[in-house]
């Protein structure tokens, strides 16, 4: 690895830090600027109630200074401070519990969309304007239009009676998996589609045809892997997309992830659980925006890191 690339890296991680900073901030000060408080709702809220729970959680300190304390102890201790509604519990513990789930619900759901939408792009471009490939792109064309909360309705309605709707459940799993898979993988298929047919039109899989190499390798050797590159820009922050999109569709499972905690946390004016949930989803899209940029060299030498 040259000291350009390595230039390029940091200046991307650098680039990645300052952005979760920003991420950070923003929704510190967005928390705190919207009307009334986490307490409003408590039952016994009287004036004095409300103090004393304000001085516990130190939410009656200058606002500069809150910030300055919530950032020092993200920072340096990893510490999104404690619930204010799931009393006793830790927003670090609470958002780990839940990504345990969305992560492997999140897995599933984009190695399966990968898959299928590579070999599906792959055959409707090999049978470009046959009856498979225009099947293919009709399909795909309804998954990619069809919002997820509506899909995921309507295979709880079409499979309930066949399979396990309670997400909490291995068995319950299945659907969730299915409905988050079935938009990136259309998407994904779609564009495997269109840049297998530009590689295939290129000069060089012509020379290699003429040169007679066989049609396998030429198709796989060279056309796909080629295609793959666009692929690969869209898989990561897909990944990412899939973890943080899932948040209707925990809900509609009622699958125990992260996405059912912040849902349920927005509702109970949870501040910290609000705030930490949004802080991690963020950082990981910018992780994985980070990682693609950097595979990009991986995947393909002649790409110039700038």
């Amino acid at each position: 690895m040259n000291s350009k690339t390595l230039f390029y890296i940091f200046k991307r991680v650098l680039l990645a830090i300052f952005t979760v900073w920003v991420v950070i901030t923003a929704t510190f000060f967005i928390m705190h600027a919207v009307p009334g408080g986490p307490f409003v709702g408590e039952k016994a809220t009287t004036p004095a109630a409300q103090k004393a729970m304000e001085a516990k959680y130190g939410l009656d300190k200058p606002l500069i200074e809150q910030y300055f304390t919530y950032l020092g102890d993200i920072v340096f201790h990893f510490d999104f401070g404690p619930s204010l509604k799931q009393r006793g519990r830790m927003v670090i513990d609470i958002i780990f519990d839940g990504m345990q789930t969305s992560l492997v619900l999140g897995l599933f759901a984009a190695g399966i969309s990968t898959l299928f939408g590579i070999i599906l792009g792959a055959i409707a471009a090999l049978r470009r304007n046959k009856l498979i490939d225009r099947i293919i792109m009709v399909i795909t064309t309804a998954f990619v239009s069809m919002p997820s909360f509506i899909m995921g309705t309507l295979l709880l309605v079409t499979f309930a009676n066949v399979l396990p709707t309670n997400g909490s459940s291995a068995g319950g799993m299945i659907l969730p998996v299915v409905t988050l898979a079935l938009y990136p993988m259309a998407y994904i298929t779609r564009l495997t589609r269109s840049s297998m047919l530009d590689v295939l039109g290129q000069d060089y899989i012509r020379t290699a045809r003429a040169k007679g190499v066989s049609g396998g390798r030429v198709i796989f050797g060279h056309a796909l892997k080629n295609s793959l590159i666009p692929v690969l820009t869209y898989v990561g922050p897909m990944l990412a997309y899939i973890v943080t999109g899932s948040l209707v569709v925990e809900k509609i499972f009622s699958v125990p992830g992260i996405g059912r905690a912040f849902v349920n946390s927005i509702t109970g004016r949870d501040y910290p659980l609000i705030m930490g949930t949004t802080i991690i989803l963020a950082t990981l899209i910018v992780i994985m925006n980070l990682l693609t940029d950097i595979l990009y060299k991986v995947v393909d030498p002649r790409i110039t890191l700038e």
